[in-house]
């Protein structure tokens, strides 16, 4: 009998979403599980830019393709306009809720 070798690939969440409402939900969970970590919400947000058109959504934002990919990776710190901008381009709205 020979060896039978595994293979696996590389898993990207961007790859998975495919709705809106797969968006709002990896991002309320990310919004979740990040508390207070900025980055990983950039990181959350890059995933989502790079599910669709990123160069779309980079020109709706008005930011070139780098600047956005930049801004949006686990070591981007985008201004908050930033995410207000990349949130309503992708047809989302930020909202606050107690937790009290």
């Amino acid at each position: 009998m020979g060896e039978q070798s595994e293979r696996f690939t590389s898993y990207d969440s961007a790859d998975h979403l495919t709705g809106i409402e797969d968006v709002a939900a990896y991002l309320e969970a990310a919004m979740e599980e990040a508390r207070d970590d900025p980055g990983f919400i950039a990181q959350a947000l890059g995933t989502v830019a790079r599910s669709g058109n990123l160069s779309e959504l980079a020109r709706r934002v008005g930011m070139s393709r780098e600047g956005l990919y930049k801004g949006l990776s686990a070591e981007g710190n985008p201004s908050f306009a930033t995410i207000i901008k990349v949130a309503h381009a992708l047809g989302l709205r930020i909202h606050f809720e107690s937790v009290a």
